[in-house]
């Protein structure tokens, strides 16, 4: 499970990637933790109950905690950072309810590995992508006692794989399209972006 994120690039630079408005998010770059506040791009219909309007709310760019508080029914307490079932009667009223969909900006990610590195430490791998500088992770936001998301995951690509995972954080392909499918779309096709991102166009970073 990613446990840790980097985001490095301004607000400025990551709305203008994803076409939000960054007004309401000072993000200035740096690391996301689990409990920590990052930026996330939703659809711009928080706040809008009914059927959905001819015109379309600008994206937004808001700050929000990464780790879904659990249910009552949970055993541990521990804030829920992600999403390994969809169909959890937890997660799928707001994953069939496209604005509850995110964007969740990074520039790379955090996955322990097998073994030790040469200190002795249980080992990292950090992992960004050629392709796009600034990606999107898929996620879902919640709000109960805080505005918080959690990142949904999907099988792991060969990458992966080999540093001993058995999932790995979704990543939206660059084009616009896939993330407004994923921001607006109907369950029944977004969905399909649930898969593993290509290993050809993962880079491993220290």
């Amino acid at each position: 499970m990613t446990m840790l994120y980097r985001l490095d690039a301004p607000a400025r630079d990551v709305a203008r990637t994803f076409g939000a408005d960054e007004r309401e998010d000072p993000w200035a770059g740096g690391h996301v933790a689990p409990g920590g506040f990052a930026p996330v791009i939703t659809a711009g219909r928080e706040f809008i109950a009914g059927p959905r309007p001819d015109l379309r709310a600008p994206r937004r760019m808001v700050p929000r905690l990464w780790g879904v508080p659990p249910p009552p029914s949970a055993m541990e307490a521990r804030p829920v950072l992600s999403v390994r079932n969809v169909e959890s009667p937890f997660w799928i009223g707001n994953l069939r309810n496209s604005e509850f969909r995110c964007l969740v900006p990074a520039t790379a990610f955090m996955e322990w590995g097998k073994g030790t590195d040469r200190d002795g430490k249980r080992a990292r791998h950090w992992f960004a992508c050629a392709d796009q500088p600034v990606f999107a992770l898929a996620g879902v936001w919640k709000d109960s006692e805080v505005p918080s998301f959690a990142l949904l995951t999907c099988e792991p690509n060969a990458v992966l794989r080999a540093a001993g995972r058995d999932a790995m954080p979704v990543i939206l392909p660059a084009d616009s399209a896939a993330q407004d499918l994923w921001l607006r779309g109907g369950w029944d096709r977004a969905q399909a972006l649930l898969v593993p991102y290509a290993s050809s166009m993962m880079l491993e970073r220290e």
